[in-house]
């Protein structure tokens, strides 16, 4: 079993910053794929962030440029800076994990984290 924790969402204002943390513990021995994702209320949960295990990187068009996302692999962590944050960023943001195993690959979720920006 493969539990993933987050850390670090809260309340920023307009043009802040925060920095999402989320640790992956549990029967690893690799992980793949990992990335953010954001569900507003009212919306569908969305793609933020991405990043492979070596490091190659893709993100949603409305955070280019304000977001960074990074990963530990020898700490089995991925970490999302958000930078000038909007309002519309407000969101509840969860991490996921790309896990392989002997009968395939399963993705592992966080149970998401609360970022508020207020105007």
């Amino acid at each position: 079993q493969v539990q993933l924790v987050e850390s670090g969402g809260g309340l920023v204002q307009a043009g802040g910053s925060l920095r999402l943390s989320c640790a992956a513990s549990g029967s690893i021995f690799s992980i793949n794929n990992m990335g953010w994702y954001r569900q507003a209320p009212g919306k569908q949960r969305e793609l933020v962030a991405a990043i492979t295990t070596g490091g190659n990187t893709n993100y949603h068009d409305s955070v280019k440029g304000r977001f960074t996302i990074s990963r530990d692999n020898a700490k089995n962590t991925v970490y999302l800076q958000m930078n000038s944050l909007k309002p519309e960023d407000t969101a509840v943001y969860y991490c996921n994990a790309d896990v392989p195993s002997r009968w395939g690959q399963y993705r592992y979720w966080g149970q998401g984290t609360q970022v508020t920006v207020s105007s």
